[in-house]
């Protein structure tokens, strides 16, 4: 009796599954295929990948010059009409300048970088207040040490140095050097001061802290005897 029922089972299993596959459609339908589609492309991966406004510009001038200067519309031009849109293409990158001048060269450095040994995107006006904040709380090792970093940051915001990740305090004293030639022996007590407090561990104190801050002073009021040329970018 159960080998019986379960013979009829297995017969009729394959017709059922037919009928249920027949049901359901192996290609969709439009509504359904558009239906897919928009939950498809609505995954992060494909909204990411989408090209921003700036691309999209980019992209279009691109395709107009290239147009521009195919042989057909060359020979629709003519030659002096393709000197005359060059010449103007050279005009607009030179009126570009002019307006928002050349890109500075330590800009793209002074952020997010490494200075003396420490992380710290904060302006030389900054370290100075945060300086003076620890000279009154009487904190002289801290003091010393923001103080020194804000005569570093003001140099890379002026352009007179641009020391690498890793430079010294003595490295920064010998760049500011070449712009500040009279201020050299004054550069180097403040790099003794900083690397005094900063690895040898002494003590610091508010006459050398004094001294420090009267360099910074005289730095920003002096004029830089000349640029260095070979600050690297």
């Amino acid at each position: 009796m159960i080998g019986g029922a379960l013979r009829v089972a297995l017969i009729a299993l394959p017709a059922a599954l037919g009928a249920r596959l027949s049901a359901t459609p192996l290609i969709p339908d439009g509504d359904s295929a558009r239906r897919l589609a928009e939950q498809e492309l609505s995954k992060s991966a494909y909204q990411e990948a989408k090209p921003t406004l700036i691309d999209q510009w980019a992209r279009a001038v691109i395709d107009w010059l290239v147009a521009l200067f195919t042989r057909q519309h060359a020979v629709d031009l003519g030659p002096w009409a393709a000197i005359v849109i060059g010449a103007l293409l050279v005009a607009a990158l030179i009126a570009v300048l002019l307006i928002w001048g050349r890109p500075r060269r330590s800009r793209t450095g002074r952020t997010g970088t490494v200075l003396l040994g420490s992380a710290d995107d904060r302006t030389a006006a900054q370290l100075r207040a945060d300086a003076d904040r620890a000279a009154r709380e009487g904190d002289w090792t801290e003091a010393i040490v923001l103080r020194y970093r804000a005569i570093a940051r003001s140099l890379i915001e002026r352009d007179l140095i641009a020391p690498a990740p890793g430079a010294t305090a003595q490295t920064i004293a010998r760049e500011a050097a070449a712009p500040f030639p009279a201020e050299g022996e004054a550069l180097h007590a403040a790099a003794v001061a900083f690397d005094d407090v900063r690895y040898l561990g002494h003590p610091g104190s508010a006459a050398r802290y004094r001294a420090l801050a009267e360099t910074d002073d005289r730095l920003g009021a002096l004029r830089p005897l000349a640029l260095p040329e070979a600050v690297s970018a």
